[in-house]
């Protein structure tokens, strides 16, 4: 594959969307990014084409794709919300595909989530494999990749849990705390996608990392991490969730919904596969004690128009 070869990454203003990017450029290649989102102080503005993302005109989503070998999508939503829904992702999603096919892209790096299943409880988790089974069905080559949770600068939810252990004495975990996590570091999925995307064989890998934790002991090691020890108390899912809510009308965000609530006690983010990526989130957790945390990272003020998303997982 020549490095001048051209690459489009759906969202690179956003979180896994721009490591992508940002490892592609290394490589000499050509990226194009289709997004709504009004970036132009990222740091990747002015050294990619910037496109918009038009999954209601299937003819300029097509345009928009022409001449590029390898299509990586980062596009989703976590939540429904009144100005975007899983529904409509799963939607645009297939359009997104469908266009790709037209255009003669030879190779999508799909982004996906652990454990996906048509049958889930989970809206988001059918959502995600309803979206598989489109990129499995759609005829051009596929790499799907399955990471359980993101880590590095600009996450949402290491980030999150760490500002909350600083500003409060005490931490609630759902229930026992026992579910579990597999956390990979951004800049390792990032390669993960990139090599994927010279690749040809089809393929479905869970992108996970190196350490597991159980969701309480991640916590109580993040405390001692950055340096705080609050009381950990295990609250009844339901209150926990009014908890959130309440905090959420504080941030004006969404902190969790109740189906992430439930996922995550369903032990859906582990999967019990071997790491692909190396770096461990004690490791960067250590190296950026001082810093993470910091500040509140909003789900919502992330979000511009709808289609500017990047990976919700």
């Amino acid at each position: 594959m020549s490095s001048s070869d051209l690459h489009v990454v759906t969202g690179a203003f956003g979180f896994s969307g721009s490591y992508i990017a940002a490892r592609l450029l290394d490589r000499g290649h050509a990226v194009r990014t289709l997004t709504n989102s009004p970036a132009d102080v990222h740091a990747l503005w002015g050294k990619i084409d910037v496109r918009p993302l038009r999954f209601e005109d299937p003819g300029a989503l097509a345009d928009s794709l022409c001449g590029a070998r390898v299509l990586y999508n980062t596009y989703w939503v976590r939540f429904n919300h009144k100005r975007f829904t899983m529904a409509r992702a799963v939607e645009n999603s297939l359009a997104l595909f469908a266009a790709a096919g037209q255009a003669g892209v030879e190779r999508i790096v799909h982004t996906s989530v652990a454990n996906p299943s048509e049958q889930s409880p989970f809206e988001y988790f059918r959502g995600k494999a309803r979206v598989e089974r489109g990129l499995r069905e759609s005829g051009v080559s596929y790499a799907i990749l399955r990471p359980a949770v993101l880590f590095g600068p600009q996450d949402i939810l290491i980030n999150n849990i760490a500002w909350a252990i600083r500003r409060f004495p005490v931490f609630g975990v759902f229930g026992d705390g026992q579910y579990r996590l597999q956390p990979i570091f951004v800049e390792d999925f990032a390669e993960l996608a990139v090599t994927q995307g010279a690749a040809r064989e089809d393929r479905i890998i869970d992108a996970v990392g190196p350490e597991t934790f159980t969701y309480i002991d991640l916590v109580r090691t993040l405390g001692s991490i950055i340096g705080r020890r609050p009381r950990i108390v295990s609250v009844p899912p339901r209150l926990g969730h009014a908890i959130t809510r309440a905090a959420g009308l504080f941030t004006g965000d969404v902190i969790l919904t109740w189906e992430e609530i439930g996922a995550l006690m369903a032990d859906l983010l582990c999967t019990g596969s071997p790491p692909v990526g190396s770096t461990k989130l004690t490791d960067w957790a250590r190296d950026h004690a001082d810093t993470l945390g910091g500040h509140y990272a909003s789900e919502l003020a992330r979000r511009q128009p709808e289609g500017s998303i990047t990976c919700g997982t």
